[in-house]
């Protein structure tokens, strides 16, 4: 009992991206995360990802990224049968998520409202794009549907290009990381009230929350937003400039950190800065100066000076440089899961949770399961035999 949800149980009902890395993260903090799909209809990221073989056997990698830990059982909840295990489950389950279209499990009775009935102290947590009410709460949603409704995209791009797409599934992601968040602030709640929960999670909120600081709080000051896009900014310390060999995104953030940066470039005549309206007042005559400067050394080189006087700089890294330099950094961060799937058609590393604990952290005790591996176990212990497993197979509910 190190890890912090062993002993909690968690019915997945989820497919794609967000809801499945909301349960992974449980997963891999010690939740016994029970995935149900149905065998006619499973999770599409079974069969999505560069290695056809694996896509082939429902077992993809985009599938394998954030299976790993689950238990699989195959369900067709438009059975009563199936509706009545998923109630079963649901009974002695400590969470429920899902992230169907708004109102689709209740019109099955298995609505919150239905199982709170069966078990006060569930929490149940609806994943969808818009919220399960308001003016688009039956709109069907994915990642760059909402990078475009929540003005992400405006904000992203270059002068030349805009407004352009985030390229990582970057909304996904965040849903499942803050939907983790509520599920597991439900959870501590329920240590001192004795109750479930009902969470009505949005998409567009997660999306929201993740540009409001600077963002859209100006428009409730401005009417509209001004911010340069892209990698430009207002202030000449904070953008990206051309090197000798590549990028450099620099982060001379505040006054402080644009007198190093001064000093450090040997221009003492640009490093009295003493205010904000310093930095930005003098933003274009900083610009051109640092536009050439940058060109003399590799980025590589820069990196390292910049380090070496405490002002913030990174080298723009492709995908693969930087996979490398975060086992560098956080060495525990991709955990093999070779020798729990051996066939996973070449080495097969996963990320952990983006946080370490002293004691009891995130783990990979599992390889994602097969679709319906689990269904014998799991059934047996609700108490069917293998005589009704087998009608249950017969009558397609598994």
């Amino acid at each position: 009992m190190d890890r912090p949800f062993e002993g909690i149980t968690v019915l997945d009902l989820t497919h794609v991206l967000a809801g499945p890395f909301c349960t992974y993260q449980l997963a891999l903090l010690g939740a016994r995360t029970i995935k149900i799909e149905d065998r006619n209809d499973p999770d599409c990221e079974r069969f999505r990802g560069p290695s056809a073989e694996l896509n082939h056997k429902g077992m993809g990698v985009n599938y394998l990224a954030q299976g790993a830990n689950k238990q699989s059982l195959t369900l067709n909840l438009k059975t009563e049968p199936g509706r009545a295990i998923l109630k079963q489950l649901a009974t002695g389950a400590d969470v429920l998520v899902e992230n169907y279209r708004a109102g689709a499990f209740a019109s099955m009775g298995l609505g919150y409202d239905d199982l709170e009935a069966l078990n006060p102290k569930l929490i149940y947590c609806s994943m969808t794009g818009f919220g399960q009410t308001g003016a688009k709460g039956d709109t069907t949603a994915y990642d760059n549907v909402i990078q475009a409704a929540s003005g992400l995209m405006s904000l992203n791009g270059t002068a030349e290009v805009t407004p352009l797409k985030v390229g990582p599934s970057i909304i996904d992601f965040a849903s499942g990381m803050n939907a983790a968040f509520a599920i597991a602030s439900a959870l501590f709640q329920r240590t001192h009230t004795g109750k479930g929960q009902y969470i009505d999670f949005a998409m567009m909120d997660a999306a929201m929350s993740l540009i409001t600081t600077n963002a859209v709080v100006n428009i409730f000051r401005r009417g509209e937003l001004t911010t340069p896009k892209g990698n430009r900014s207002a202030e000449a310390g904070i953008a990206c400039y051309e090197t000798k060999d590549g990028l450099l995104m620099l982060a001379a953030f505040n006054p402080k950190q644009h007198r190093r940066l001064w000093q450090a470039l040997e221009r003492p005549d640009f490093a009295e800065l003493s205010s904000w309206d310093d930095i930005i007042g003098k933003a274009e005559t900083f610009r051109p100066v640092l536009v050439e400067k940058l060109k003399e050394k590799t980025a590589a080189e820069w990196e390292a000076f910049f380090r070496d006087v405490h002002v913030p700089a990174e080298r723009v890294r492709n995908l693969t440089e930087a996979v490398a330099l975060q086992k560098s950094t956080t060495p525990g961060f991709f955990q093999s899961i070779d020798s729990m799937f051996p066939d996973a058609d070449g080495p097969l590393e996963l990320p952990l949770t983006a946080f370490t604990l002293k004691h009891g952290g995130a783990a990979l005790t599992s390889p994602p399961p097969t679709l319906g591996e689990h269904n014998h176990e799991i059934l047996t212990e609700l108490g069917y035999d293998d005589d009704a497993i087998a009608d249950l197979r017969t009558n397609g509910v598994l």
